[in-house]
């Protein structure tokens, strides 16, 4: 699908956002955040090339064979109706909604990427994905991600009631660092792992801009004279996106 949107023209560009994490706190500040990323997507049809949500859209989502997680029906309604108007929408999974299968494929028209993938757009080479796992250490999420990612941990959960392993994941949910109501993120490059992550990445294969989310700190910083690695932030205590026209990337915050 990526490939597939070519070069942009004057008068179109690529949306990027991703962490919205529907689901926490609770379900009225979720709803009102939901409204808010609806009306954000109504606005980026009118020039979208394409729209890219780069993981943890919900703060948890697991989809049994006859049954998905409930609410957010609005957010759906209005993927299926921009996906079905011919622009394409792609989604990466995040470490909170990594058991994505097939229903936004098969229902929505929808396009889902488990891992970064690389985009030449007009000449520049960009390097997007949800940023999880990637960078130096951090070695035990990276554990739990392979098992979590595992075939046999996702069958096993299926066999929990959709009210009972909804209900758990829910309750973990609500403990996740973004939901602590003196939520403090900072960037540091010394100490960044996406940001070494790009910095190595970039000694061995050049992009324009690496694009991640994941970090939920929105910040835009060089890694070379001709590179910028980009975090998309998050949406539970702000809102940013980037827009990007073919030449150049911005992140730009909405009020």
């Amino acid at each position: 699908m990526l490939e597939q949107i070519g070069n942009l023209s004057a008068d179109k560009a690529l949306y990027l956002a991703s962490d919205f994490h529907l689901g926490v706190p609770g379900k009225d500040t979720s709803d009102i955040r939901e409204s808010r990323i609806v009306k954000w997507l109504e606005k980026c049809r009118k020039d979208a090339a394409a729209i890219i949500l780069a993981g943890d859209i919900f703060d948890f989502w697991f989809e049994y064979k006859h049954a998905i997680p409930k609410g957010f029906i609005r957010l759906q309604g209005k993927l299926a109706e921009i996906s079905d108007s011919g622009i394409p929408i792609i989604f990466f999974t995040g470490n909170h909604d990594m058991w994505r299968f097939d229903y936004f494929s098969k229902e929505l028209g929808i396009t889902i990427y488990r891992e970064p993938q690389i985009v030449t757009l007009n000449n520049k080479r960009l390097l997007i994905g949800h940023g999880d796992g990637l960078g130096p250490g951090d070695f035990s999420y990276k554990i739990l991600k392979r098992i979590f990612s595992s075939k046999i941990s996702q069958w096993l959960f299926a066999r929990f009631h959709p009210n009972f392993g909804i209900g758990i994941a829910n309750m973990w949910s609500r403990k996740s660092r973004i939901t602590n109501s003196d939520f403090d993120d900072s960037f540091d490059p010394d100490h960044d792992m996406l940001y070494k992550y790009c910095k190595a990445r970039e000694e061995k294969e050049h992009f324009d801009y690496y694009i991640f989310g994941h970090r939920h700190f929105p910040i835009k910083t060089p890694i070379s004279d001709s590179s910028w690695y980009i975090n998309l932030g998050e949406w539970v205590h702000s809102a940013q996106y980037v827009r990007f026209d073919g030449e150049t990337a911005d992140l730009i915050f909405l009020n």
